[in-house]
């Protein structure tokens, strides 16, 4: 079984780059309602960490696959896709 405090660092670590997305000025609105959505999911505690997690990751694969997309934005989701994916059970 994964560290559950580790887990719980790398998903305040996602959260805090997701963060910074939804509160950017150069964010374009659709952007920032989507992963302001997608961090109330995460915060829910209707289903475990793993399960928020990789509902999360592909939630943001989705939203990276839109083609307006600034490529600082697109970035920076892939960085909290990266901490997500880190956290197992």
């Amino acid at each position: 079984m994964a560290d559950a405090a580790r887990n719980a660092q790398s998903m305040r670590e996602a959260v805090e780059t997701l963060n910074q997305i939804a509160t950017g000025q150069s964010t374009p609105k659709t952007i920032k309602k989507n992963v302001t959505d997608l961090m109330a999911d995460l915060r829910s505690d209707e289903y475990s960490l793993s399960v928020r997690a990789a509902n999360a990751v592909s939630m943001l694969d989705d939203i990276t696959q839109d083609p307006n997309m600034p490529s600082f934005v697109r970035v920076t989701l892939w960085q909290a896709v990266s901490k997500l994916e880190s956290i197992r059970e």
